[in-house]
């Protein structure tokens, strides 16, 4: 705090950890603080463990420019920390004839580089300021497909099962071999977060995957998310390619400032010399039967999509998870872009789509794409008299809708998003015009809500049909059956879909 002094004691005892060293040393005793830190590295360089060296030292003139100091201490504090001054302990301990013209000599080469940079160009436009933030253009991302490793290798992780020739898959399953095919391909690439090794997940989705590439590129943490995507920062900014899990989608928020304030925001303050690629797998989303609770049914993504530079997909249809999963991969490898991978549990294990046994929900594995999908939709349908617009869970039921809606002679095209940011705006614009009629179907709650972003940007495009949105209720997910009355449901689309077509 600026004005708050911390309680005695409390930072050295708040530094304690198991497995981390702790060293001290006074800023102000240059040998005492030499030796600390020899140490530090020496047992880092042993152990190869962390160690942790806490230097106690002062602060001078306040805060900052408006903070006077002298309103909240007394003279006789301030004074005694300029007797602890540690540049003038280290001029003691260094003390010398030339002393005096070596301290000239630094001022000199300050003053100099300040003069320097006196005429330097400073960024004036929004422009230039949020380049380093940009979304890469398909273009810029590597030609062909870097995550599929040669036929030999393929055959041997596969065990000679490979995945575009085990017919129709789950979601589930077509992250599985997404997964197992980048980690062949990539040696540099390690999967890693709660119970995603020996378990292989708590849906089954990484099932297989330690087995096949090895406890050191596969493993599981603590159960700490501020550990798993801190050690996605260290694994990312050291030039290899971390995809760390997110058990669920709620249990981000325990984390979600090493998002926020530290992996997006490296590549924007370095002007984009410095990057922690990653791509974070996140189960969530809501609808599971069974096991739910707020805890295990999220369905906001409101503080993923308020983050800078965040690429945010969403994979519904099994065909989709390996073009989406490996897009990101490719942006994080070669554009350094750090990734949030939503994907729906719901989904996971579903085969069916309007009838039990129809196995409608199952698609092929797409182990090759042409090129990047990064902010491009996907539309189901060519009908013109309604455009349905939704992602996840909502794409499952908009299609069920739509085929209701089919049988009663209103005919509707449906977009599913995949992409939440960048948002495919030119999929949304062209699509709403296609029928003139647009119904967003948001899975997400109703303020805050991915809609909003989908309804602002058909009006700022000009789009000046009928637009309709159904959303998720402003309220935590219940237990039981009572998530159902606080959740988007096809009743809720459906009927929203047929008031919106006798509109016209």
């Amino acid at each position: 705090g600026i004005s708050v002094p911390g309680p005695s004691g409390w930072d050295a005892a708040a530094s304690r950890r198991p497995g981390i060293r702790y060293l001290y040393a006074d800023g102000d005793d240059p040998d005492d603080l030499a030796a600390a830190a020899s140490d530090a590295v020496e047992t880092t360089r042993e152990t190869r463990r962390p160690a942790l060296l806490h230097v106690r030292t002062v602060r001078y003139l306040g805060h900052a420019g408006t903070d006077v100091e002298s309103g909240y201490r007394r003279s006789a504090e301030i004074e005694a920390d300029l007797d602890r001054d540690p540049l003038l302990a280290l001029a003691r301990r260094i003390s010398g004839p030339d002393l005096a013209s070596r301290y000239d000599e630094i001022a000199t080469t300050v003053r100099g580089l300040a003069d320097e940079l006196q005429d330097a160009v400073r960024l004036d436009s929004a422009f230039e300021i949020a380049e380093p933030l940009r979304a890469p253009e398909a273009a810029e991302l590597a030609a062909g497909n870097p995550f599929v490793a040669g036929s030999g290798e393929r055959e041997r992780v596969f065990a000679g099962r490979l995945p575009e020739r085990s017919g129709p898959l789950t979601l589930a399953q077509s992250i599985n071999a997404t997964l197992s095919d980048a980690l062949a391909a990539h040696p540099e690439l390690f999967v890693f977060g709660e119970d995603v090794g020996r378990k292989g997940g708590v849906y089954g989705v990484t099932r297989g995957l330690q087995q096949r590439f090895r406890l050191a590129r596969v493993f599981d943490t603590l159960l700490d998310e501020q550990s798993i995507l801190g050690l996605a920062l260290g694994l990312g900014v050291s030039g290899l390619l971390p995809v760390p899990e997110i058990q669920y989608l709620a249990y981000l928020h325990n984390a979600e400032d090493q998002l926020r304030g530290e992996a997006a925001s490296l590549r924007f303050f370095s002007g984009g010399a410095f990057t922690n690629p990653m791509v974070v797998r996140i189960a969530g989303l809501a609808y599971q039967r069974g096991f739910g609770g707020h805890f295990h049914n999220d369905n906001s993504l409101a503080v993923l999509r308020d983050i800078p530079g965040l690429l945010i997909a969403v994979p519904s249809r099994p065909e989709d998870a390996a073009p989406l999963l490996r897009t990101c991969l490719q942006a994080a490898l070669h554009n350094g872009s750090v990734c949030a991978f939503i994907e729906p549990i719901a989904l996971y294990h579903e085969r069916d789509l309007h009838q039990p046994g129809d196995r409608g929900w199952l698609g092929d594995y797409s182990s090759f794409t042409s090129e990047p999908l990064l902010g491009r939709g996907r539309t189901h349908g060519s009908g013109e008299d309604l455009t349905i617009i939704t992602f996840g869970n909502g794409l499952r039921m908009s299609l069920r809708v739509a085929a209701r809606l089919a049988a009663d002679g209103i005919d509707a095209r449906v977009l599913d998003l995949r992409w939440i940011n960048p948002l495919p705006v030119e999929d949304i614009v062209r699509e709403a015009a296609a029928t003139g009629r647009v119904l967003v179907a948001d899975e997400t709650r109703h303020s805050g809500g991915v809609g909003e972003g989908i309804v602002a940007a058909l009006v700022e495009h000009g789009f000046t049909g009928s637009i309709a949105r159904v959303a998720a209720a402003d309220s935590f997910i219940p237990l039981g059956e009572a998530a159902y009355a606080v959740l988007l449901s096809e009743e809720d689309i459906d009927r929203a879909a047929r008031k919106l077509a006798e509109r016209g």
